[in-house]
C-alpha cells in the first residue's frame, strides 16, 4: 500500500512541478512518470524498512 500511495502522490507532485515551469503536456507526463518512478522507490524501501521492524 505505501507503494501504490507513492507512486499517486509522487505523480501528482511531478505534474505540479512541470506545470509550475512552464511544461506542456509531454514534459508534465514525463515529470510524472520520473517523480512516479522515484517515490515508488522510496516506497519500496520503507515497505521493507516496516515490514521488517514488524
Amino acid at each position: 500500500m505505501i507503494v501504490i500511495a507513492a507512486i499517486i502522490i509522487g505523480a501528482a507532485l511531478g505534474w505540479r512541478r512541470a506545470a509550475k515551469l512552464g511544461g506542456n503536456r509531454a514534459d508534465r507526463v514525463q515529470y510524472a512518470v520520473a517523480f512516479a518512478l522515484g517515490f515508488a522507490m522510496i516506497g519500496v524501501f520503507a515497505t521493507i524498512f516496516v515490514h521488517r521492524m514488524a
